[in-house]
């Protein structure tokens, strides 16, 4: 999307200026009204050329300086006197540079939930709804506490997850890699010695020997074709329907499906419990929620209980309906409405969900290893009995 350069005024007259991506104009003057800020002019920037994949800053370092920020507040220190503290202590360059911009808001005049918003990248939906919470509410050091101990829990999920995908694709690399230099490079050498035998070579032998003959021959014409399907499934990935259907067989996998589903039924309890503990509105929560879903499966039924509750309903009946979440799940968040303690319900779902996908990463660990090297064994070691059966021939002949 582009980005568009913009000057305005807050409702207390302060004058801001900054930059945000947007679809249009209108797009962004509708954001920025949303931020309670009057738009006077705006620019499209010139496009730039850049290597710096995402923001460059690592969620880690966001974690930190929520969990540092919701200390200072705690313990009575002012505002601006903590941007200031966090921006020079940062070791992110890029973040103390919005940590000091997000200041410079403050002191303009704009609340700290405005200022923030100028940096959708780095605080998103969710963190600014929250912190516009805590303000309104009066308790900001609590809900930056909560929003803390939110993200440190979410990035904790996160680094579960990836750790569990490390192992079983890196054995996958290495057993393509391997493969592919053995047909490569060591087949050939055998193809020499066996072009003078004069006789029939074991159908196993001439079978890898055709493979390897091929994959020489039409190496490039391979690779083209191997980067074209990647660039058409990364292409068709990014459409709606492609997402969505990535994610379906995403949750329908095996064994990897398993952790994908309990994954995000804890990311989804763990931000719709927090957010409704911080204050924020059941619809406003939910959209927020269906936004950093991470699965459109389970974006899709949150938005249709979004509809359901703008009509009355309860939110359990499209949470079912999506045969996403468990039985326990919605029967738990049926309870938790009726009591009305909804958001304790969604925090106690979370942790359980936590501790299940602990288990679940053991599984996949333990289950996928053992099959990769299986596989793994499987090829190699064919490649090489078939190599070796025509010296058997050989040797019975002599």
């Amino acid at each position: 999307m582009p980005v568009f350069e913009y000057k305005g005024k807050t409702l207390a007259g302060a004058a801001v200026a900054g930059s945000l991506q947007a679809k249009d104009r209108a797009e962004l003057e509708r954001v920025l009204r949303q931020n309670r800020i009057l738009v006077t002019s705006v620019s499209k920037k010139a496009a730039e050329i850049s290597f710096k994949f995402g923001t460059g800053i690592a969620r880690l370092e966001i974690s930190r300086f929520t969990r540092q920020f919701a200390t200072m507040i705690g313990a009575g220190l002012p505002m601006v006197q903590c941007l200031e503290i966090l921006s020079t202590q940062t070791e992110s360059k890029e973040l103390a540079k919005i940590i000091q911009q997000v200041k410079d808001g403050v002191q303009g005049g704009a609340t700290l939930s405005e200022s923030m918003a100028r940096h959708p990248k780095i605080f998103d939906t969710l963190y600014t709804n929250m912190v516009e919470a805590g303000e309104v509410g009066g308790a900001l050091d609590a809900i930056l506490i909560r929003l803390a101990v939110y993200r440190e829990k979410a990035d904790r999920l996160i680094r579960k997850v990836k750790g569990a995908m490390v192992y079983p694709a890196v054995i996958v690399v290495v057993a393509v890699g391997v493969t592919f230099a053995m047909l490569t490079f060591i087949v050939p050498v055998f193809a020499k010695m066996f072009a003078g035998v004069g006789s029939s070579l074991p159908a196993p032998t001439q079978i890898v020997l055709d493979l390897s003959n091929f994959l020489r021959a039409n190496m490039l014409y391979l690779c083209f074709g191997l980067l074209g399907l990647v660039g058409v499934f990364i292409y068709w990935k990014r459409t709606p329907q492609g997402a969505l259907q990535v994610d379906q067989i995403m949750l329908k996998l095996p064994i990897l499906g398993t952790l994908v589903r309990k994954s995000a039924v804890a990311r989804f309890t763990r931000t719709l419990g927090t957010l409704l503990a911080s204050g924020v509105s059941i619809i406003d929560a939910m959209e927020i929620t269906a936004k950093t879903a991470g699965n459109r499966v389970i974006a899709n039924a949150i938005n249709k209980s979004v509809l359901a509750i703008a009509e009355g309903e309860t939110i359990t009946g499209p949470l079912k309906e999506s045969g996403v979440f468990p039985p326990m799940v919605t029967q738990m968040i049926s309870v938790g409405e009726k009591t009305g303690g909804l958001d304790e319900m969604l925090s106690k779902i979370a942790d359980f969900y936590d501790e299940e996908v602990d288990e679940a990463v053991t599984a996949l660990t333990s289950v996928i290893e053992p099959i990769i090297i299986v596989l793994m064994g499987a090829i190699i070691g064919g490649i090489l009995v078939a190599m070796y059966l025509p010296m058997f021939d050989i040797i019975g002949k002599i």
